[in-house]
């Protein structure tokens, strides 16, 4: 029965392997994946497209319309520590951006053994690009005034001169653009930090019309809906809008139904932010809070979709003027970084509905890589933490199973007694389990406390940034990827192996050739699993295997010592 159950367990594990593989095979296939981060929600609210260039109102649908146009020549560069902007003069919009620091990741087919026999040679690597308007490709940061003829991000603005470079030493940088219509002036200007992938943009209005003037401003992001450059095919994440509010939290808003005009989203609050999310990376403007605006979403093209924010500004006397702030972060959806920007922006960060076992096992990741500064020792410590906090209760099921073990002998006598009397075979073997003392269901419980830890690691590296490109030793670079020499996977089959045979082997000759196997049919399956998750199933094999190598030899001890006496 022990056996049998044992079994059962080794099967889930299976199962939920196989089905994690399939998983990603559905993605790959541009279906909706089966589990995990939705990537398609109906939790959004979609503006009408405005209908014309110079809007009159102080709503959404008063937005100029979009069409994706060509890159210009006399884009305004600008250059930081941490990104490469490109300022497009109509609008001063952000129209390309590449994150210095960020590179892309080369593609698991290019790298390793695959690579080698394939024949490809990776590629030099490439920084990140996010905002973009180059080939076929569309993703913007807009901002604007509505409410009469004012600047938007059609208008023409001209560059104020000044510095384009954070030079050594300085701190930050200002880059001011001024653009003018209907009386009205806005200075837009960027202020870029050290070290900080937010942007401070500030929009001074001036108003020179001769009258008092109540306009509204708008935030806007406007992208595709392709998958980002350099995303594998494999990996199932999200890409699209979301909106936060401090009534209903985070909200996934996708482009299909922001196409289908669903309204299901708190459209006015005095809080929260809207962004762009994709795999790793991120793009979210944070207006200034305690200010109402009306969040929004629409098409506003072909493949293109907007999500915004707008808000009411208040009377602007003649010859006065007023800024509105709002801070721009584009970068990776690093967690300490986001929540240092606004509250709730780390929920980007989507863990699925393993999320309350996946935060704690991040910080913990975190912490520990704090200590050892690599992830993959941190794994390695994790694994151990794990292993220690469940040992009290795993050493039942490891004494069951060197118990079970060692009557291996008198089993296979029952066996042989009982034939194929399974009723009789199965009432014998559990006297036999109540006179040993034995709990056959034991065994299977070191296997059981595993599976929520191992799931839950497995989003945590597959959606924390932290870990993409992470090194650990030797050929592993990316714990993140799979392992390009299958070096990790052949480990922990011998492993599995050794685990095998300390363990007691099932009387049905089918059932022992079965669990033989199964070894060799978990390692091909981890092949294509993450790196970081195999090293964790292949440390926690290693400790299984000395816990239940000392748990044996006890037993075997105490088994000597009674027969002696």
């Amino acid at each position: 029965m022990g056996s049998d159950i044992q079994r059962a367990l080794l099967w889930i594990l299976f199962g939920l392997s196989a089905f994690m593989l399939y998983d990603r095979w559905e993605v790959y296939n541009g279906k909706p994946p089966l589990f995990g981060p939705e990537t398609q929600q109906t939790q959004n609210v979609s503006a009408p497209q405005g209908s014309a260039d110079t809007p009159q109102a102080s709503t959404a649908s008063a937005l100029p319309t979009e069409t994706a146009a060509a890159p210009k020549a006399d884009l305004v560069h600008i250059e930081t520590d941490l990104l490469n902007l490109s300022i497009d003069p109509t609008g001063a919009v952000i129209v390309g951006s590449e994150l210095r620091k960020e590179k892309q990741t080369t593609p698991w087919t290019d790298t390793g053994l695959v690579g080698m026999v394939l024949g490809n040679k990776p590629e030099a690597p490439k920084d990140v690009v996010l905002f973009t308007q180059e080939k076929g490709r569309t993703y913007l940061a807009q901002t604007g005034l509505i409410g009469g003829p004012y600047p938007t991000h059609k208008t023409a603005f001209k560059l104020v001169p000044g510095p384009l470079k954070l030079a050594d030493g300085q701190d930050s940088l200002t880059v001011k653009f001024e653009g003018e219509s209907g009386g009205v002036k806005v200075i837009k200007a960027y202020t870029f930090e050290r070290g900080h992938y937010g942007i401070k943009v500030s929009h001074e209005v001036v108003n020179n019309t001769g009258n008092d003037i109540t306009p509204s401003i708008y935030f806007q992001l406007t992208r595709d809906d392709d998958k980002p450059e350099g995303e594998g095919a494999m990996v199932n994440s999200y890409t699209g809008a979301a909106v936060y509010t401090d009534k209903e939290k985070f909200q996934k808003v996708s482009f299909s139904d922001i196409a289908d005009g669903d309204r299901d989203f708190q459209a006015k609050a005095d809080n929260g932010w809207i962004a762009m999310i994709q795999h790793y990376f991120v793009s979210a403007w944070v207006p200034t809070p305690g200010v109402e605006r009306e969040n929004y979403t629409r098409k506003v093209g072909d493949k293109l979709y907007a999500i915004g924010s707008i808000e009411q500004i208040n009377t602007i006397p003649s010859g006065s003027s007023k800024t509105m702030d709002a801070v721009l972060y584009s970068g990776p959806q690093d967690q300490t970084r986001l929540d240092a920007i606004a509250p709730g922006l780390s929920l980007v960060v989507d863990y699925g509905w393993l999320t309350f076992l996946a935060k704690p096992i991040y910080w913990l990741l975190s912490f520990l890589h704090g200590i050892v500064g690599n992830w993959g020792w941190a794994i390695v410590l994790l694994t151990c933490i794990v292993k220690a906090v469940l040992y009290p209760l795993s050493l039942a099921g490891y004494r069951s199973m060197a118990k079970m073990k060692d009557l291996g002998p008198r089993m296979k006598a029952l066996k042989e007694k009982y034939g194929d009397d399974k009723q009789r075979l199965n009432m014998a073997m559990m006297e036999m389990y109540k006179t040993e003392k034995i709990n056959p269901v034991g065994g299977c419980l070191p296997i059981l406390l595993q599976l929520p830890v191992f799931l839950a690691l497995y989003w945590v590296l597959l959606a924390s940034v932290e870990l993409r490109d992470a090194p650990w030793i030797f050929w592993v670079t990316d714990l993140a990827a799979p392992d390009p020499w299958f070096i990790l996977p052949i480990l922990m089959i011998i492993t599995m192996v050794i685990q095998f045979k300390l363990n007691p082997t099932p009387p049905d000759p089918v059932q022992a050739k079965m669990m033989a196997i199964m070894p060799f049919v978990f390692g091909i399956m981890f092949i294509f699993f993450a790196s970081g998750l195999v090293l964790y199933w292949l440390v926690n094999n290693i400790l299984s295997i000395v816990q239940q190598y000392l748990v044996n030899k006890q037993i075997a001890a105490d088994r000597i010592k009674k027969q002696t006496n």
